[in-house]
C-alpha cells in the first residue's frame, strides 16, 4: 500500500497531494500525543460486589419487577458496583463517567456501607427525593439513557417505583413512631 506522503518542504507538509502548514501539523501532533499519554491515566473504578446492595434490597423489599428496574437503571451510579460500558477505557470519558458515579453515590447510595448506617430520617428523605426525581423525570439522567436504552423508564415503570417508594416511606414512618 502506497501512501502519498512526502517529506516536509519549506514549513509545509504534503500528504496525498494536499499541502498543510507545519504549524497546523504540529498542533495536531501535540493534541494526538497528549491524547495518547492521557490514556495512561484513569480514575479508580467503582468495582465493589453487587452483594453490597443486598442490605438495601432486604430492608426496602422491592417487588421483583422493581428490583430489575433498579438493577438496570440505578445500581451503576447509586451503589458500589458499576457495570462499565466499553468506552470507559477512553480518557477523558472515564473521568466524566467516574464523576457521574461519585455524584450519584453522594446523593443516593444503596450500598450497605452507606445505607446500613443512615438514620431513618435520612432514609425517608432519600426516598422522598427518589419520588421527586422519578416524578420530574430527572432520573435516570438523559446522558445515561443514551447508551443504556434499558434504563429508559416507561410511565408504568415510574408508577411502580413510586408505589414501592411510598410504601417504604410509610414503613419508615411506622418505625419512627415505634421508636419514639
Amino acid at each position: 500500500m502506497i501512501l502519498n506522503f512526502y517529506l516536509f518542504h519549506d514549513n509545509f507538509l504534503i500528504f496525498k497531494g494536499e499541502i498543510y502548514k507545519m504549524k497546523n501539523v504540529k498542533i495536531i501532533a501535540i493534541v494526538v500525543l497528549v491524547f495518547i499519554i492521557a490514556q495512561l491515566f484513569s480514575p479508580k473504578k467503582n468495582s465493589g460486589d453487587i452483594e453490597t446492595v443486598d442490605f438495601f434490597l432486604n430492608e426496602t423489599d422491592p417487588p421483583e419487577d422493581v428490583q430489575v428496574i433498579l438493577k438496570n437503571t440505578c445500581f451503576d451510579c447509586h451503589s458500589d458496583h458499576t457495570v462499565y460500558p466499553w468506552y470507559n477505557t477512553i480518557t477523558p470519558l472515564n473521568f466524566w463517567i467516574s464523576e457521574h458515579i461519585n455524584e450519584g453515590k453522594k446523593h443516593f447510595n444503596m450500598s450497605q456501607s452507606q445505607w446500613s448506617t443512615a438514620s431513618l430520617k435520612k432514609k425517608d428523605h432519600k426516598f422522598d427525593e427518589l419520588i421527586e426525581m422519578i416524578d420530574t423525570k430527572e432520573m435516570p439522567l438523559k446522558s445515561y439513557t443514551w447508551t443504556h436504552t434499558e434504563a429508559n423508564l416507561t410511565d408504568l415503570q415510574r408508577q411502580k417505583i413510586k408505589a414501592w417508594a411510598q410504601k417504604v416511606r410509610e414503613s419508615y414512618a411506622a418505625m419512627t413512631l415505634t421508636t419514639n
